[in-house]
């Protein structure tokens, strides 16, 4: 059994908040939009650490981390990218990987909407953390954490804070 912790959009900042969320989590997993390399060195120091670029990470974030990851957790296969859109309405750049792939978990981030939901035609969990950064749209700031037992995915919790409006907020 392991413990996830999932996040996506945190455009340059990690609030303590998510941090302590997470810190029983076995592995954090982040779906883009990471913003400032910053972030990503402090959750590799913290966590066990897997990551995708989205559509504002720069060059830096790009050299580390793939545009995709695809991988295996316990006896679950995660593809794992930024901009994937959601049951019905896949982004069809990711939606032939996973017809090939036939994961049994998706998870994208970019809209800063937070979503849980199974596709039944493709007999997979799709997760989307929503926002946990202070840029973008969102009022309330998220992120997710589950537990993967062996080939099931359990436990789903969501952490939900206020996004607080400042001068310096964009």
């Amino acid at each position: 059994m392991k413990k996830i912790g999932v996040l996506s959009d945190t455009h340059n900042s990690i609030d303590e908040k998510v941090i302590k969320f997470f810190k029983d989590c076995d592995e954090v997993w982040h779906s883009g939009d990471i913003g400032d390399i910053k972030v990503a060195d402090k959750l590799e120091k913290l966590f066990n650490f897997k990551a995708v670029y989205g559509n504002i990470d720069g060059y830096d974030i790009r050299l580390r981390y793939p545009k995709v990851k695809i991988f295996e957790c316990e006896n679950v296969k995660v593809v794992l990218t930024h901009i994937g859109g959601y049951p019905g309405r896949y982004d069809r750049s990711i939606y032939p990987i996973l017809i090939s792939e036939h994961p049994k978990l998706f998870i994208c981030g970019h809209s800063h909407i937070t979503k849980v939901m199974y596709d039944k035609h493709l007999e997979l969990l799709h997760i989307n953390p929503g926002a946990a950064g202070l840029y973008g749209i969102h009022k309330v700031r998220t992120a997710i954490r589950f537990e993967i037992n062996n080939d099931r995915i359990e436990n789903l919790e969501i952490l939900e804070f206020e996004r607080k409006f400042t001068e310096n907020n964009d």
